[in-house]
């Protein structure tokens, strides 16, 4: 398919987390005037209270073989990693079904292999972030699953991690006192491990920080506290402006890049709904304490994440799906806090920490949605990301702004928006 290069214009960006920043970022560096607009503050949604893995190793759909029964049985239960509330259940019940139909094996490997393409390069688009000046907290210390039985351990190496312990470049087993002396603040309940060396991750927020502040020096516009509520479009259908709360925003090319919401945005801008569905993640951040975590942890049958970062750590962890808003569950918390003490020599835990919510933005395929929306030719959206926004923030962001700016797009056409109909 050939592509048509765009001449660089004006791109207005709805969406200012990982992914709209990146975005932005990547259309800025080749010449866009761009304006970003965010209903609060850059970076202080989804963004903030991440994990921040960068972890293409673990890179997969959500809905997977099995889970559509485990789901139900854990309905009921806030404890558990997973929630579905009942209440909200009924509201969702269309895209609950679609999410269920894909939790087959056929699916999760063609899934597993389409998230490659956001993979693909991944740490070396960190670097080249790094490289350009953009300012960001990163760490290269791998990352470490930890279990409590060494049975869990080894079926989660054969059947996720594809049987690669002790080859070269695959993950290093190790057991009892070898991972405690690898680990120190795990408590002997932890009786087996393995380490991935290659995995980084950063602190989502200076992320944030960085790429807005690139942005900011190469001229772009941002609107913060500033809601959209609808697009205007010209006869022929293509979208000349946004309606926001500041007034009337236009632009050549749009992209929406607003997590949870894209969805109900996509209908409010362009009348292109897509099935976007939040599964809401909750995180406790505990700060003026160092180095009682060498690197970061994933407690395995908690589903819990734990990261290190200068001055502090973060514990990360659940999958809530109660609809697309921000409230915080207290005993989602709680359940997080209880899963650590079954770990980790961490006190604090216990009690102390800021306590977050933030909406992942999940499609029923467990796959992001990216490309050109359907009928409108200049808008397009980058979203469903889940937990991986992150992640593959900068890859979305070079493959957003090649397929804006004339690509055309074959590398996305498993993410295409049109696959919904």
């Amino acid at each position: 398919m050939s592509s048509v290069v765009v001449k660089p214009g004006r791109t207005v960006v709805v969406g200012a987390g990982a992914i709209g920043l990146a975005t932005a970022y990547e259309l800025a560096k080749r010449g866009e005037q761009i304006t970003l607009i965010d209903s609060g503050i850059p970076g202080a949604g989804c963004t903030a209270g991440n994990a921040g893995w960068i972890c293409p190793s673990i890179a997969e759909p959500l809905p997977m073989p099995g889970l559509t029964w485990i789901s139900l049985k854990w309905m009921l239960d806030r404890n558990s990693p997973l929630h579905i509330d009942p209440l909200a259940a009924p509201g969702m019940a269309s895209w609950l079904w679609r999410f269920w139909r894909h939790c087959n094996p056929r699916d999760f490997e063609s899934g597993r292999e389409a998230w490659t393409v956001l993979t693909d390069g991944l740490m070396e688009s960190f670097d080249r972030l790094a490289a350009e000046g953009v300012k960001f907290e990163m760490h290269t210390g791998g990352l470490l699953f930890v279990f409590l039985t060494e049975g869990t351990m080894r079926v989660i190496l054969r059947d996720v991690m594809g049987g690669t312990a002790g080859r070269d470049g695959g993950p290093r087993v190790m057991l009892g006192a070898e991972l405690r002396a690898f680990e120190p603040a795990l408590l002997s309940t932890v009786t087996a491990g393995f380490w991935i060396q290659e995995e980084r991750h950063v602190r989502p927020e200076t992320l944030a920080s960085g790429l807005l502040a690139a942005l900011k020096s190469r001229g772009a516009k941002v609107l913060t506290g500033t809601t959209v509520s609808g697009g205007v479009a010209d006869s022929g259908g293509v979208l000349k402006a946004v309606r926001t709360s500041a007034g009337e925003i236009e632009g050549d090319r749009f992209v929406i890049a607003a997590g949870a919401r894209s969805g109900e945005l996509s209908r409010a801008i362009a009348g292109v709904p897509l099935p976007i569905q939040a599964g809401k993640g909750y995180s406790i951040t505990v700060s003026g304490i160092a180095n009682f975590v060498r690197r970061p942890l994933y407690l395995e049958e908690a589903r819990t994440a734990c990261t290190p970062f200068d001055g502090g750590y973060r514990f990360a962890g659940t999958m809530e799906l109660s609809g697309v808003n921000d409230r915080l569950v207290p005993a989602r918390i709680g359940a997080i806090r209880r899963a650590a003490e079954k770990y980790l020599a961490l006190p604090e835990c216990g009690t102390d920490g800021v306590e977050w919510v933030g909406m992942r933005p999940l499609a029923p395929d467990g796959l992001p949605v990216m490309g050109r929306l359907p009928r409108v030719a200049n808008v397009f959206v980058a979203t469903g990301h889940a937990m991986l926004g992150v992640t593959t923030a900068p890859t979305t962001g070079r493959l957003m702004a090649d397929l804006i700016l004339g690509g055309d797009g074959a590398r996305l056409k498993p993410l295409d928006p049109a696959r919904f109909g």
